[in-house]
């Protein structure tokens, strides 16, 4: 062994004698992973976020993963001939894109996924387990309703946006059996939902990630997107801030765009009972170990 090779080593036996306090934080506690964004149809991306994911069930922390897939999703509608609409940054949701949506979501993504982490964790035997939330009534939903003003009349209008729903109910009792079983299971949570009539319903990922946290009391949320957190004013990250602060942000128009419905969900996720929320870059390798594990974090931190 040369002098690098082994200089490597002890910076690695370091690094984990550094953790070991944020390790037992969260021992045995809940975490819900929103996995978004463009780069979770990257491959080597997914592995890396798979590998992270059996890393922290194997450290004694309960992982519980829901994703998106809007990008996929568009591809999947574009080849079908599909054509997409969207209003207020929510995509118009008829039978036939449902359809499509459902099949991507459930079928494609989420399998993947939960493949990625079998594999990962072959060694040990973590294994990943593909739900939705039309799973043992996991989402109860029912259609979401948005008005918005006519440009003209500026009267308000109601926005019809097809079969796009929202969490009325979550059941956490199918994700805690897993959690507490004797195998290790990783849960991964397609957005999908199902009315009382048995209606399936697309829904906002980030929605159903702070919807479940909340069910689950968890003590962290993790929002993995694109972004590399919430920015302020001057676009620097803010590493820290109260749910106060994150409303301030949305009321005096700091926040923008998609970060706004991100904000919004951290915050019910911690009324609901979370510790705390995190917005952070799951492009970035290993960005998750970093958030929980080390004194720095990564991202911005959002608690009361």
């Amino acid at each position: 062994m040369n002098a690098a090779a082994e200089e490597a080593g002890w910076a690695t036996a370091k690094t984990l004698a550094e953790a070991l306090p944020y390790i037992q934080i969260y021992d045995r506690e809940t975490v819900v992973i929103k996995y978004g964004g463009h780069a979770m149809g990257q491959e080597e991306v997914a592995k890396v976020f798979a590998a992270d994911a059996v890393l922290l069930k194997l450290l004694g922390v309960h992982p519980v993963v829901v994703h998106g897939g809007g990008p996929q999703i568009s591809r999947m509608l574009d080849k079908a001939g599909v054509k997409s609409t969207f209003i207020d940054g929510l995509r118009v949701t008829d039978e036939a894109t449902m359809e499509v949506a459902e099949m991507v979501l459930s079928g494609a993504i989420n399998k993947e996924i939960a493949n990625w982490i079998t594999l990962a964790g072959a060694e040990a035997d973590v294994r990943g387990v593909g739900l939705s939330g039309k799973d043992a009534r996991l989402i109860t939903a029912e259609k979401v309703t948005r008005t918005r003003k006519d440009p003209d009349s500026m009267i308000e209008e109601v926005v019809d946006l097809g079969f796009v729903g929202e969490p009325t109910k979550v059941d956490p009792h199918l994700i805690q059996a897993l959690l507490t079983s004797e195998t290790d299971y990783i849960p991964v949570i397609a957005p999908i939902g199902v009315s009382t009539e048995g209606e399936t319903f697309n829904i906002n990922a980030d929605t159903v990630a702070g919807a479940l946290a909340g069910a689950l009391k968890a003590k962290r949320m993790l929002m993995l997107t694109d972004i590399k957190g919430v920015l302020d004013g001057n676009g620097e990250l803010i590493r820290e801030m109260t749910v106060d602060q994150a409303r301030e942000l949305i009321t005096t128009g700091v926040a923008t765009g998609g970060m706004i419905p991100k904000l919004e969900n951290a915050i019910h996720a911690i009324e609901a009972g979370v510790e705390a929320v995190v917005i952070l870059d799951g492009r970035r390798p290993h960005a998750m170990l970093v958030e929980l594990f080390s004194e720095h974090g990564a991202g911005t931190l959002i608690s009361r």
